[in-house]
């Protein structure tokens, strides 16, 4: 808090002489002392004012926001002026009518500073706050915004016009005494560039207070939204920090809470999803000579592969962090097709006749359509799409020899590309009735041997730069005999 205290010693080394010169100027008492007997008890008593405070923020631990620490700092004006008049009443005897002044010189100069003092540590306090995880509002609302700004709206009225009032009040009396003895034109000019001053320092002081709460104010509704801007990019992770204890607090509150709930359900959706699909993609396994850790590991190398090619290249493929994230979730359902083939096909135990090869086939175009029904029933997403394309085209090769289309290079979505290399990889290191188990060189033979031809070339290259990655994920999702 040192640049509270700091902004403090400024406020009040200007307050101090704004109020001698407030005093000269609308108490003939104060006018009457020397400039030592005015400092003598003023000096002092502003900086026992400074010491107190320091004392009071520490032990009650008044450096958070709300009322109290605005009613510290104006108690402490209210207690400085009380000891000026008491030092003034015994040392000089200044009546009544100079009390009075005096008290409502300090009061009105400590309003403003208390004002200005506590939308600053409310900044402070807010900042500070700014990158925690406030999810709650903890305390109850202290005052509303409309009766803060209404209070301060009346208690600055009722303080300006005690101030006003007294400075006419001077002011006719020494048109009175003294300014006949003045040309109009000087006594008109003194009084109007008095009015100015004092005019000035209110106005001046306004205007720190309004700019000092619309920057307070600007940071709350830039956070609230910077969150809901985060919300729609369907990011659950935001958070509004609650750093005013008013509505804007409340909003931010809610608005935590809201987002929170939304994430759980939002986890929940998920969740069901994922289960759903390693459910049907196992399904689709058990009924297939290959395991259910093929479609683990498959995931895998999808997103590694993804990930090298967005790292090297990311102006060309656009696999941002979600797409990556999506690719990884459908990839289970790339032979979720299989389910519509004959057992007698499917779990053949030799080499398949053409004519069974050709059913065989079939599977990838009876998954693609399954997941189209479930896009045309329950609505398109990035995810059902990704689904359908992965299980569509990941039996097409770069040449154009492929099925069930024929697709040729880029034609090719870059799901079924990158699948085609996990699957054919993780089928040739996969021990199978029909065939031994091939080691990862060996593997990566196929895998180059077919580059150009059955493989797109970028993503052979991806594959050749993360084969450690690849031998690494096969040992630690290895099949359980």
């Amino acid at each position: 808090m040192q640049n509270i205290s700091g902004r403090c010693a400024l406020h009040y080394a200007v307050t101090l002489s704004l109020f001698c010169l407030y005093g000269f100027q609308v108490c003939p008492f104060l006018e009457h002392l020397t400039l030592l007997q005015l400092l003598t008890p003023t000096l002092p008593t502003f900086a026992l004012m400074f010491a107190l405070r320091a004392l009071l923020l520490r032990r009650l631990t008044l450096s958070a926001q709300g009322v109290a620490g605005f009613g510290l700092e104006w108690g402490l004006y209210l207690l400085g002026a009380l000891l000026l008049s008491l030092y003034n009443g015994v040392v000089h005897g200044f009546p009544l009518e100079s009390h009075l002044k005096i008290l409502l010189g300090m009061s009105t100069l400590g309003f403003l500073v208390a004002a200005d003092l506590s939308l600053t540590r409310d900044w402070v306090w807010a900042r500070r706050r700014e990158h925690q995880a406030c999810l709650a509002l903890n305390q109850p609302l202290a005052m509303s915004v409309s009766r803060k700004f209404s209070l301060f709206a009346l208690a600055t009225l009722i303080l300006l016009g005690g101030v006003f009032f007294l400075l006419f009040n001077k002011d006719m009396e020494w048109l009175v005494t003294v300014g006949y003895e003045l040309p109009r034109q000087d006594a008109q000019r003194y009084i109007l560039l008095e009015i100015a001053f004092v005019m000035a320092v209110t106005f001046g002081y306004l205007w720190i207070i309004i700019r000092g709460y619309g920057r307070n104010l600007t940071f709350s509704l830039m956070h609230q939204t910077r969150a809901m801007a985060r919300v729609q990019s369907g990011d659950l992770a935001a958070r509004v920090p609650v750093t005013r204890d008013d509505e804007f607090g409340l909003i931010a509150a809610s608005t935590n809470q809201m987002i929170a709930e939304l994430k759980a359900r939002s986890d929940e959706l998920h969740l069901t999803r994922d289960v759903a699909i390693l459910g049907l993609a196992s399904l689709a396994e058990t009924r297939d000579n290959e395991t259910g850790a093929h479609i683990i590991r498959t995931q895998y190398y999808v997103k590694e592969l993804a990930e090298y090619l967005d790292r090297t290249d990311p102006a060309r493929y656009r696999l941002d962090e979600v797409t990556i994230e999506l690719l990884f979730k459908s990839a289970p359902l790339h032979d979720v097709g299989k389910v519509g083939i004959p057992d007698a096909i499917l779990l053949k135990a030799g080499k398949l006749t053409d004519e069974e090869f050709v059913i065989m086939k079939r599977h990838s175009q009876i998954g693609a359509d399954a997941l189209a029904s479930a896009e045309a029933q329950l609505g398109s997403n990035s995810f059902l799409r990704l689904a359908r394309e992965i299980a569509l085209t990941h039996h097409e090769k770069w040449d154009g020899s492929g099925y069930p289309n024929g697709l040729a290079g880029e034609a090719i979505p870059l799901s079924g590309r990158l699948m085609a290399v996990a699957d054919v990889y993780d089928a040739l290191i996969s021990k199978r009735v029909y065939k031994p188990a091939f080691s990862h060189e060996e593997a990566a033979q196929i895998i180059v041997k077919g580059r150009g031809s059955h493989f797109d070339p970028c993503v052979v290259d991806a594959f050749l730069a993360c084969e450690e990655t690849f031998r690494q994920i096969a040992i630690e999702h290895r099949d359980e005999h």
